[in-house]
């Protein structure tokens, strides 16, 4: 039997804990966090805390002293441990606001729970076999002051990805309010097109992602030609390779999309330098 945390108290993952009056229930009124942890080491915490602490404050929840992020993290740590996932696991953390209605909230107070699933060592090398994927056009996700973080109001994703699984793809590209290309439903997008590399800005809605403020770092470090820039579909189906980044699989490259196929060259040189 495995166990979250559910603020601050540990349960058997069988053991509800929120009301039907909860706001993250009623509203996804909060957010969350995708860590990994790799050989008892929380990878790159102080960027995703701070880009946690960012949102929360967006979202105006109040912050009691003894709400830290350092408690966060001792309580993930000790959860891995309990679950005995020291050596590979993905971390969700979550909060969210407490009971009331739009206009009478209890209060706004920081809630959360934390889960751990352990993850194959081979999780964080880059894939063997290209992945299929596709463009979702049903819905678009909007480009405003909450669109960077890791809010609870997925729909546009949490669509796509049914969308992706119907048509038997690995993920699904999700558009902005533009019809320009945002995320894929779980990471952040980059395409390589002759000697340059481009991703969405976050002006285009996009997450800021850990992984992907890293790469463009690593990328401009190397001497490699990175651009931020609207991208189409178009420009998708017109580039010579295309890859996925987030904190669980670094780099995942791309195969094909519709009927056109990518290479991987600069995807592996890529991959190298962030090992």
């Amino acid at each position: 039997m495995q166990y979250y945390i559910y603020n601050g108290k540990y349960y058997t993952e069988d053991t509800p804990n929120l009301t039907p009056n909860n706001r993250g229930l009623r509203y996804g009124d909060g957010l969350f966090e995708t860590l990994k942890v790799e050989k008892d080491n929380l990878l790159f915490a102080t960027e995703h805390f701070d880009r946690l602490w960012k949102g929360l404050h967006l979202l105006q929840f109040d912050l009691p002293n003894l709400f830290t992020k350092q408690k966060l993290q001792n309580e993930i740590m000790a959860l891995v441990k309990k679950n005995k996932h020291q050596l590979f696991a993905r971390v969700r953390l979550m909060v969210f606001k407490g009971d009331g209605g739009l206009y009478d909230a209890v209060n706004n107070n920081s809630n959360y729970t934390i889960q751990t699933w352990a993850l194959p060592s081979d999780k964080g090398l880059i894939n063997e076999n290209g992945l299929v994927i596709g463009i979702y056009n049903e819905a678009k996700k909007s480009c405003d002051i909450f669109s960077s973080i890791k809010h609870n109001n997925f729909l546009p994703y949490t669509m796509a990805a049914l969308f992706a699984k119907k048509n038997k793809w690995n993920d699904a590209l999700v558009l902005n309010q533009f019809g320009n290309i945002c995320d894929s439903t779980i990471a952040n997008v980059f395409i390589c097109k002759g000697d340059k590399i481009f991703t969405p800005p976050l002006t285009q809605g996009c997450i800021e992602g850990i992984t992907r403020n890293r790469i463009i770092k690593t990328l401009n470090e190397n001497g490699f030609n990175i651009q931020e820039k609207p991208l189409t579909p178009n420009n998708i189906l017109q580039a010579d390779e295309v890859f996925l980044t987030n904190a669980i699989t670094p780099i995942k490259w791309v195969k094909q999309i519709e009927d056109k196929t990518y290479s991987n060259k600069v995807v592996q040189k890529i991959y190298k330098l962030i090992l």
